[in-house]
């Protein structure tokens, strides 16, 4: 019932707060309670990206190691597996810099009027003679080819100088 979603709500905020210990309670509370330890897996495979983002790269990778362990050996091995995750997140320092600029990336497309703008012409890949022939990929700077950053822009021109990460023109 609510109950089960009260736990996972309770578990994701102890973990955003800092708080090893009421994480262990709360992961505990809903494992002996019988819950799927796969969905709890999942969750921590979306926490991983949404609170610790770029701040801890490595979390994504602890979340889907602690999915495919408890997939390998199931409850009531894997819940060490599922406890030592949500410690590690607990502890872990938090960013939610990706979570948010992909946010107002999503913003931008639903309040976009009118065609979204075409793909830049210099960004285009050029399999044929025609589309070479169309300026598909003319004047494309391939960056390792460089030492030093190459001043180019990725984005259509209607959106030169949007910066998502900050959520405003720059």
């Amino acid at each position: 019932g609510e109950e089960h979603y009260n736990c996972i709500s309770a578990l994701h905020k102890s973990m955003r707060g800092s708080d090893a210990n009421a994480s262990l309670y709360w992961l505990a509370r809903m494992l002996e309670g019988g819950e799927d330890p796969l969905y709890v897996a999942r969750r921590l495979v979306r926490f991983a990206s949404e609170d610790i983002g770029l701040a801890d790269p490595l979390a994504l990778t602890q979340a889907v190691a602690a999915y495919q362990g408890c997939h390998f050996i199931g409850m009531p091995e894997c819940e060490v597996i599922l406890a030592q995750c949500v410690v590690y997140f607990a502890r872990a320092p938090k960013s939610i810099e990706v979570y948010k600029a992909y946010g107002n990336v999503k913003e931008c497309l639903r309040t976009h009027t009118g065609p979204l703008p075409p793909v830049p012409l210099h960004l285009r890949n050029a399999p044929t003679r025609l589309m070479k022939n169309l300026g598909y990929g003319k004047g494309y700077k391939y960056n390792p080819m460089y030492k030093e950053p190459v001043e180019q822009d990725y984005l259509p021109e209607e959106l030169k100088g949007k910066d998502f990460f900050k959520g405003r023109e720059t």
